[in-house]
């Protein structure tokens, strides 16, 4: 039998053990590789969502429309057991899906208090400056709501701007004055208008209610509300009622008008206070006499207790700044019983443009 060669069979064992080695090195490389991997996809953030992802989450965040609503019966009682599967909320007729629902109590209140000081309202303002501030101490909660007082005519004139403290609010309140208009081609004034121009001794309450809703309340949170005080008549505008209605939907604001004023020379004129104050979700009210004005505002302040929010994400996405009309209806109820309700909520709303 043959020997085999020794140095042949060393050689041998030595390309073995350096394969075995290699094949090692390779095998451990590859375990480390994967463990770095799976260790980097351990460490790594969350990965952000695909584009589409962000676009949904993007449309949930921006396109909701928020209602707010009243129901009351023929005998002015408040519907006050409603749920979420008896509502429906149309857009241009087309039924929409709620997103969210609730019975509205703790919702932060933002309250501009607009009030006429034209001739027609100098001898109401003593009375109303005191239930007024009764109705302050009432519906403010210090440290939560905000109110302004403003005072209008022919301009409109800060009184006291948005504060949560109630004695400051009742302060603004007590200053307003009627001032008689100064004799023709003397101008000036202490304090300077928020809506420009000279027009003392007229009423201008269309561009009252523009100035107020766009400058001071389109970017508060929350409820957003007008007490108008006047007895309707607008003399010196610039702006038409369909600009007031318009502006007051567009920064959601909800107007509530109490009609007072001369009831002997011009009257109150209460079909423009409905229709500013309907399109918008709120009521006008129309006192008779000092009592109904004190149940005036004890009326406000139930309206202002008693509403339903309700958000919705319209299936109509387009940005085109079109005008989209709002109708909420009882799932329950027929349309024969339907006209022995009231809902209050505003008529439309303004799609967000570009």
């Amino acid at each position: 039998m043959k020997q085999i060669n020794k140095g042949r069979i060393v050689s041998l064992i030595v390309v073995m053990v350096a394969a075995a080695i290699g094949f090692g090195f390779a095998l451990q490389s590859g375990v480390n590789a994967q463990d770095k991997k799976q260790t980097q996809q351990k460490q790594d953030p969350q990965k952000p969502p695909k584009k589409d992802e962000e676009l949904q989450t993007l449309k949930i965040g921006t396109q909701l429309v928020n209602v707010l609503f009243s129901v009351q019966d023929k005998q002015n009682r408040y519907l006050n057991e409603l749920t979420q599967e008896d509502v429906v909320i149309l857009e241009n007729g087309q039924p929409q899906e709620i997103f969210a629902f609730k019975k509205e109590f703790d919702l932060p209140l933002t309250m501009a208090i607009l009030v006429d000081v034209s001739g027609s309202e100098q001898y109401t303002l003593p009375l109303l400056k005191e239930a007024g501030g009764r109705f302050v101490d009432s519906v403010i909660r210090f440290g939560k709501d905000t109110a302004a007082v403003l005072k209008f005519e022919g301009e409109t004139t800060i009184m006291q701007d948005l504060s949560s403290n109630p004695a400051r609010i009742r302060r603004g309140l007590d200053q307003i004055e009627f001032v008689a208009p100064p004799p023709v081609g003397v101008f000036g004034g202490p304090t300077p208008p928020i809506n420009g121009g000279s027009r003392q001794g007229g009423t201008s309450m269309y561009d009252a209610i523009v100035a107020t809703s766009a400058d001071m309340l389109a970017r508060q949170p929350g409820r957003k509300t007008i007490i108008l005080i006047t007895d309707g008549q607008d003399t010196t505008s610039r702006m038409k009622i369909g600009d007031a209605i318009d502006e007051a939907l567009k920064a959601e604001v909800v107007i509530y008008a109490i009609g007072i004023g001369d009831q002997g020379r011009y009257g109150i004129d209460e079909g423009t206070l409905r229709k500013i104050c309907d399109a918008t979700g709120g009521r006008a009210i129309i006192p008779k006499n000092n009592r109904q004005l004190e149940e005036a505002f004890a009326q406000l302040e139930r309206d202002l207790r008693q509403q339903y929010l309700l958000a919705y994400e319209p299936k109509n996405d387009a940005t085109d700044g079109s005008f989209r009309k709002l109708e909420i209806k009882l799932k329950n109820k027929t349309d024969k019983e339907m006209k022995d309700l009231k809902v209050r909520h505003r008529k439309g709303y303004y799609a967000p443009k570009g």
